[in-house]
């Protein structure tokens, strides 16, 4: 009846006849990082694009501009997950290539949280080899502008100009990061899990993921393999190999952390504990800085 009534409209004048066409379903292009292995995911409709996440150096940056520039399409949203710095540092080269595109965050929080740990590497100097990336200040009056470049969402949802809605969900207890965001496109029945998903790569445990952290990632993950059991979706995750992963993505990662947590509370060093970790995955990614950091963080010597 609607289509009907859109017809009816359109024939005397007051629909464009453009209108009546079904949106493109959403379409999604992988950029998969080197440095820190996250990935960006394109979406299209065919008439506009967003970027979920920018990776962690302006280098990879450059090399995620062109393949969006390949799509011939406006990029419209960079949506940033959270506010860990391997998926933002890009905004800036990216809002340089493409001006009318509008940074956005799901809520007030991930905004601080970005802000906030910007400035603490400027404080450390870990923005040295980022310099465009240091926070605008009196002392700095050309740095990147966080309060005025970062919007934050009204409502759960992103919608595409042309069709398509991306569902974002921020209901989480802090786990890998303290406010994380997960995207669900009904369009394609994918779930994109930011970092909550790690794929055939160490699970970052370092600094700020204190064992309350990784107890409400446990669960998390226990809670989103029971919400999407039924719809079984392609799950993308936020760092590792994207391609071919469901939600029994989840229990491989639960198996992990179970199997991390006993290794740190029976290893008698942090050479065992590593040298354990490995031999239970020797073919998973970021040994040497990921898995690491997460023994060093959660076991003294």
């Amino acid at each position: 009846m609607r289509t009907f009534k859109l017809v009816a409209l359109a024939v005397l004048g007051f629909v464009p006849v453009a209108q009546l066409q079904a949106a493109k379903p959403i379409e999604v292009d992988i950029y998969q990082g080197e440095v820190a292995t996250v990935n960006s995911y394109i979406f299209s409709n065919g008439e506009s694009l967003a970027v979920m996440d920018v990776q962690r150096a302006t280098s990879e940056a450059q090399k995620l501009a062109e393949v969006i520039k390949a799509k011939n399409l406006p990029l419209e949203y960079i949506l940033v997950s959270h506010g860990h710095p391997d998926h933002y540092i890009g905004m800036d080269w990216l809002m340089r290539e493409f001006s009318d595109a509008k940074i956005v965050v799901a809520t007030e929080d991930i905004k601080k949280d970005i802000i906030s740990f910007s400035t603490y590497m400027e404080g450390i100097g870990w923005l040295d080899a980022e310099p465009a990336l240091k926070p605008k200040s009196e002392t700095n009056p050309d740095g990147f502008d966080y309060e005025a470049n970062i919007n934050v969402l009204d409502d759960d949802t992103l919608e595409l100009k042309g069709g398509g809605t991306l569902k974002i969900e921020t209901a989480y207890a802090p786990a890998e990061s303290d406010h994380p965001t997960t995207v669900y496109v009904e369009d394609i029945n994918s779930l994109f899990t930011s970092d909550f998903g790690y794929h055939n790569v160490h699970l970052w445990f370092g600094s700020g993921v204190t064992d309350a952290h990784i107890a409400n990632w446990r669960k998390a993950l226990v809670d989103l393999q029971i919400k999407y059991a039924n719809l079984s979706p392609t799950v993308y995750p936020g760092h590792g190999d994207p391609n071919n992963v469901d939600v029994g993505l989840f229990a491989t990662m639960v198996k992990y952390i179970d199997n991390f947590n006993r290794v740190i509370a029976s290893a008698s060093s942090r050479a065992q504990a590593m040298s354990e970790m490995e031999k239970l995955y020797p073919d998973y990614k970021e040994a040497d800085f990921l898995l690491k950091n997460s023994i060093d963080f959660h076991m003294k010597e």
